[in-house]
């Protein structure tokens, strides 16, 4: 294995934090995603001194590298409802707080969708909610990690433009914040949002994008999925690596550009076993990803 490639997985922290990481080593990762609470729920309790230590002896233990966590599905910062607006920054900077308390590395959040305005009020209320969010978490270990979007609906952060958009509206109004915000870029929902990433040319096409666009260094992490649905579906459903419209082509390209390829890469497909191989999905997919970085070789 290449130790330029850093492979692993969203893993599930049924039981604790803690196991988590054990899942992960299980699997065979070498980094993890997490959420740090239920993700479709707003409620949370508080994080005890007892499951921050287990947490941190066991990734000290573990060997695993760059931990990152998930954000809640519900939380959106462009929502025009004040309501939903004000509890979405709450819920966000708990959960920012909770991820600096265990010093995990980033934070993955979906912009969020504009719903009954437009896309113009959309982005200037992200914006917005992230300065709030980070003058009140004044974070010193964890980056906020914008995610692309599949754009489904009125969902923002289907384009690198979009995503640009709001790192430049943070620098513009919060530059102090500038440096805590960074970017995952998701295969699936690059494609569904209509990057030809399975090909050559509309791979490098997506990556002179982010170039352009995004501040050096922005991008920080990726989600290895591949889509269920067709190029330009705008519809997000992941499929295991090389089984759906993607292919293994677009994992080649990505591993083998020197920009996104040597990130780390987490899985977000679908959990459980093979019924032909009866082996765990992850480990199937994870050696799929393994046996590409060996063919460069």
């Amino acid at each position: 294995m290449s130790d330029k490639h850093c492979f692993g997985s969203h893993v599930s922290v049924a039981g604790g934090l803690d196991r988590g990481v054990a899942r992960a080593v299980e699997l065979g990762c070498e980094c993890l995603q997490v959420f740090t609470k239920n993700a479709n729920a707003w409620k949370v309790a508080p994080l005890t001194d007892a499951a921050i230590t287990a947490w941190q002896v066991a990734f000290q233990k573990s060997g695993l590298k760059h931990p990152i966590a998930h954000a809640s599905y519900l939380i959106n910062l462009a929502s025009p409802d004040p309501v939903l607006w004000e509890k979405s920054i709450e819920a966000l900077v708990i959960e920012w707080q909770r991820c600096e308390v265990l010093q995990i590395e980033g934070l993955v959040l979906h912009p969020g969708a504009f719903t009954t305005s437009d896309e113009a009020t959309g982005l200037c209320r992200v914006v917005q909610a992230i300065i709030r969010v980070a003058e009140s978490v004044s974070p010193k270990h964890c980056r906020l990690m914008l995610e692309n979007t599949a754009g489904q609906g009125t969902c923002l952060g289907h384009s690198i433009k979009q995503i640009g958009e709001i790192i430049d509206g943070v620098t513009q109004q919060a530059a102090a914040y500038s440096g805590n915000l960074a970017v995952c870029i998701d295969t699936c929902h690059a494609f569904a949002a209509g990057y030809a990433i399975h090909t050559a040319g509309g791979f490098h096409d997506f990556v002179n994008e982010i170039k352009d666009v995004l501040p050096a260094g922005a991008v920080r992490a990726i989600h290895l999925n591949d889509s269920k649905k067709p190029l330009g579906s705008r519809v997000d459903r992941h499929e295991h690596i090389g089984r759906g419209e993607l292919g293994l082509e677009a994992f080649r390209l990505l591993l083998a550009d020197p920009l996104l390829g040597p990130l780390p890469g987490y899985l977000e497909t679908e959990k459980g076993v093979d019924p032909q191989s009866e082996r765990d999905w992850d480990e199937i997919n994870l050696g799929v990803l393994r046996s590409l970085v060996e063919e460069m070789a």
